[in-house]
């Protein structure tokens, strides 16, 4: 995904106000209840987890759980059916498909929910202004792919001075279960591997409270996940004219580390889907749903992106 091109196909169909407010509302129907099982991205956790407590208030009978363990549980509990909504934040892969198909007879259906992008975050007091894919590469790969002349551990090798050059680097990620690892190392460490030093962290939350607990430190998570005691950082493909992570540059496709978010769900090409998850897809969809996606710190989705993901499971009216 280069210099964040898929977000750049959106550019013709969005625009700087909140794409929510363009969205279809969603109107509450009778009769619907049971329950409504998610497992999969860490990532999606939160939005997962509000989309759901919304969904319950509008439906009582409702029973919503949410598990979030990791991109790579996802496409087992679908193969599985023990969830009916499998959140990931990357594609699934060819031999998680095929195991798919080889359950059901037909490939799994892929919803693209929301547009994210991955941020490179210091301690707040960190004078650093900012890093290229070389440098950001030098300092969590153990391979250096994308140019690097050698492995970068100290702050005075980003050219930093005073009590801050001799300061070892100190690196935060995630595991390799989740989405977010496997998108880094593909394109901001160029498919290399990482250092066994990179202290890997079970959810994205966790990489930037990590980050802002000690002042040497540096971690990559999703841009949805900040606290005070650290700072996301503007990034360059190369050079320093660094591009910050805002809701223009994602859907300009400036920003070099942008993704969309996915759920996928088992769609049985002959047949509807329930009436729980169609009304909980059609929900997703709505001004309510991405409403909830940027309250999240994410970008909607454009209402013709939406009207696609909809088609997609008969959704369209």
């Amino acid at each position: 995904m280069k210099n964040g091109v898929i977000v750049a196909a959106l550019l013709s169909v969005a625009t700087p106000l909140l794409a929510a407010e363009q969205l279809r509302q969603y109107h509450k129907v009778p009769g619907i209840s049971g329950a409504l099982t998610s497992v999969g991205s860490d990532t999606l956790a939160g939005m997962t987890t509000l989309w759901v407590e919304e969904f319950k208030q509008l439906y009582p009978g409702v029973n919503g759980q949410v598990q979030a363990s990791g991109s790579s549980t996802a496409p087992p509990a679908l193969v599985e059916q023990t969830a009916q909504f499998g959140p990931m934040s990357r594609p699934m892969r060819n031999r998680e498909i095929e195991a798919f198909e080889r359950e059901h007879g037909y490939k799994p259906t892929a919803l693209r929910v929301a547009i994210d992008a991955i941020g490179i975050f210091v301690h707040r007091d960190n004078p650093i202004e900012g890093l290229n894919f070389t440098q950001i590469d030098s300092v969590f790969s153990v391979t250096m792919r994308c140019g690097g002349l050698e492995p970068i551990e100290t702050w005075a090798q980003l050219g930093l001075e005073f009590q801050w050059a001799n300061r070892a680097i100190q690196m935060f990620g995630r595991n390799s279960v989740s989405g977010t690892y496997g998108y880094f190392k593909k394109n901001a460490l160029c498919g290399g591997d990482f250092r066994n030093t990179v202290n890997e962290q079970p959810g994205s939350a966790s990489v930037v409270q990590s980050v802002a607990s000690a002042i040497n430190t540096i971690g990559y998570s999703g841009v949805g996940y900040n606290v005070s005691g650290a700072k996301r950082l503007p990034i360059a493909k190369q050079g320093e004219e660094y591009v910050d992570a805002t809701r223009e540059n994602i859907l300009s496709g400036e920003y070099p580390l942008s993704r969309y978010l996915y759920v996928y769900v088992n769609k049985h090409p002959n047949k509807p889907l329930s009436p729980i998850e169609r009304e909980f897809i059609r929900f997703m969809y709505s001004t309510q749903g991405q409403s909830l996606v940027e309250k999240d710190g994410y970008v909607a989705i454009s209402p013709q992106i939406a009207e696609q993901e909809l088609a997609k499971v008969g959704l369209v009216e």
